[in-house]
């Protein structure tokens, strides 16, 4: 287990203990799963060196949740579903919440804190994108189009499942 990486020795290190058939676990401080990659390099390290013993990258953040006690439905704006790149028609019948406030939350609204996550799989296509120094953007989007879950759709599955908010996916995503 390694704190977290912050440099190219740090990085070495771990890339040799994984190099020698030892799982490392590590943090790392970026704005998204694909992000690792790019910081890596960034970092000094050589892509084939990441390809080679990088298994996956689990990127998370924390959102408040609504507060069972307070929760309300309420119809959202044009302009709230637009932050979401979504449309009236793609709502279906879908319920958005928000916490209107009680003695529960201390009229926050909210009670407590749940993750959404994205995981990448690092396979084999992605190992020659890596290995072609790709870009963030590159690696993010054949990601998804192997069926990564991004943060920001994790985030509406709890917004839909009246767990969160619109505000807090949008702030941390």
């Amino acid at each position: 287990m390694v704190g977290e990486m912050r440099d190219l020795e740090t990085a070495q290190i771990s890339i040799q203990a994984s190099l020698t058939g030892h799982l490392v676990l590590s943090t790392l401080h970026t704005n998204d799963a694909p992000g690792a990659v790019t910081r890596m390099i960034d970092m000094g390290v050589e892509p084939f060196l990441i390809s080679s013993t990088l298994m996956a990258v689990l990127g998370q953040r924390l959102v408040r949740t609504i507060c069972k006690n307070c929760r309300t439905p309420f119809e959202p704006t044009e302009t709230q579903l637009s932050l979401l790149n979504l449309s009236p028609h793609d709502l279906g019948d879908k319920v958005f919440y928000y916490g209107r406030g009680c003695a529960n939350c201390n009229d926050s609204g909210y009670k407590g804190r749940r993750g959404i996550y994205e995981l990448l799989i690092i396979n084999d296509a992605i190992r020659a994108l890596i290995n072609e120094r790709a870009p963030t953007v590159v690696l993010r989007q054949k990601a998804v189009e192997l069926g990564m879950v991004t943060l920001r759709e994790d985030g509406l599955r709890g917004i839909f499942e009246g767990d969160t908010t619109i505000e807090e996916v949008v702030k941390y995503t």
